[in-house]
């Protein structure tokens, strides 16, 4: 009789319904694994990249030094690309003023919406494969309850057609059958756990990018407004980045 009972019985036994709750458990649980293995990974390195580029950047005497970094190679972070589009946008919106729509209504609002869809798009970005994360840890117990049931329903039709209702004869085709209760948990209880933990950091890396977004709007506002009157005459990338037309004058340009 013990030879008769199992996993390998299960799936002996199993029909075509049951094999489809079966193949569908797996493939959450494969996607799922997936999306956290690989996302653990781009997060880590992302808040390395993230951390190496703070360091740097506040080691930087002026945003043109920064400018002038940017030429030499591409932003390999969110931070990075902040950095980079507010520097862009500052330049853009001096060279361009009035003439082009997108920096219509000064350097402020134009910078302003800059940077918000520079946050937008790296929120899109972190929120990527989230959904279906949360999809495998909410569905996925019930998808083990429904292949439960029916597992349990064709368990007692057997024993109704054999006519044998004695407990070791229950116990075999219902406890087999509770498998896909087991597996619908084995498979969601990672994913919620890793679902609350991606929630979790990109609440915190937003949060840090929003602030540095803060402060690159203040090294660039207040530097055009303490602009003197002299960087009229400075070229559009030094009239743009503030902080540099000081730095021309000091050294007699």
């Amino acid at each position: 009789m013990e030879q008769g009972l199992g996993f390998s019985n299960f799936l002996d036994q199993i029909d075509g319904v049951g094999m489809s709750v079966l193949v569908l458990l797996l493939s959450l649980s494969v996607a799922s694994w997936y999306l956290i293995i690989t996302k653990s990974i781009a997060n880590l390195m992302a808040k390395r990249r993230a951390e190496a580029f703070l360091k740097h950047f506040w080691s930087f005497d002026s945003l043109e030094a920064v400018h002038v970094e940017f030429r030499n190679a591409a932003p390999d972070n969110a931070f990075a690309e902040l950095a980079k589009l507010g520097i862009d946008a500052a330049a853009d919106s001096k060279i361009h003023s009035s003439h082009k729509l997108a920096a219509a209504g000064g350097t402020s609002e134009f910078l302003t919406r800059t940077l918000r869809n520079g946050i937008d798009q790296e929120a899109t970005r972190v929120e990527n494969g989230l959904t279906l994360i949360a999809t495998a840890g909410s569905a996925a117990p019930y998808i083990g309850l429904f292949g439960t049931v029916w597992g349990i329903y064709h368990a007692l039709i057997q024993i109704g057609l054999s006519g044998q209702g004695t407990l070791d004869k229950v116990a075999g085709p219902v406890g087999e059958a509770l498998i896909m209760t087991a597996l619908g948990l084995a498979v969601a209880i990672p994913a919620v756990l890793a679902y609350n933990a991606f929630v979790r950091r990109n609440r915190i890396w937003l949060a840090r990018l929003e602030a540095f977004a803060h402060d690159l709007f203040i090294l660039i506002t207040v530097g055009d407004d303490n602009e003197p009157p002299e960087a009229a005459s400075q070229s559009p990338v030094t009239a743009a980045v503030p902080g540099t037309a000081d730095i021309a004058i000091e050294r007699g340009q």
